[in-house]
């Protein structure tokens, strides 16, 4: 599985295209890379809405490959070195985006699992009588 990254595209069409692959993992793309084992500056944080070619390193197109095998390391540095592109990956719990930065050896597919079980609502926490209701 790949994505292919052309300098006319847009980073929302890029995030999209990693979206529709793994639904629970989100594709950011900032101005400068991340050391290992650290987030990005939410300062650092791109529009959407920019064409590749205004933010990467080298002005020439590629694939990456996005197969459920692959690091988050792994692609988050071929991002960079194959394309210039400074990404992270984030991971979907509840209702927020985390990054992954604890778990940047987990593969892809591992990382989506884990966003879809902390996406998943919780019953198992709540109390026998939760959806009983008050009789008067």
């Amino acid at each position: 599985m790949e994505i292919n990254v052309i300098e006319d595209d847009l980073i929302r069409n890029i995030q999209h295209n990693f979206s529709e692959q793994y639904p629970f993992l989100k594709l950011q793309f900032y101005r400068n890379p991340h050391q290992p084992g650290e987030a990005s500056s939410r300062r650092e944080q791109l529009s959407a809405s920019l064409p590749i070619e205004e933010v990467t390193m080298f002005h020439t197109g590629g694939k990456i490959d996005i197969g459920q095998d692959k690091t988050v390391a792994e692609v988050e540095a071929d991002f960079l070195h194959r394309l210039g592109l400074c990404v992270q990956i984030m991971r979907k719990a509840g209702n927020i985006w985390i990054t992954t930065t604890d778990t940047d050896q987990w593969t892809l597919q591992q990382q989506n699992d884990k966003g879809r079980e902390y996406s998943r609502p919780r019953t198992d926490d709540l109390p026998e009588d939760f959806y009983l209701e008050d009789v008067d």
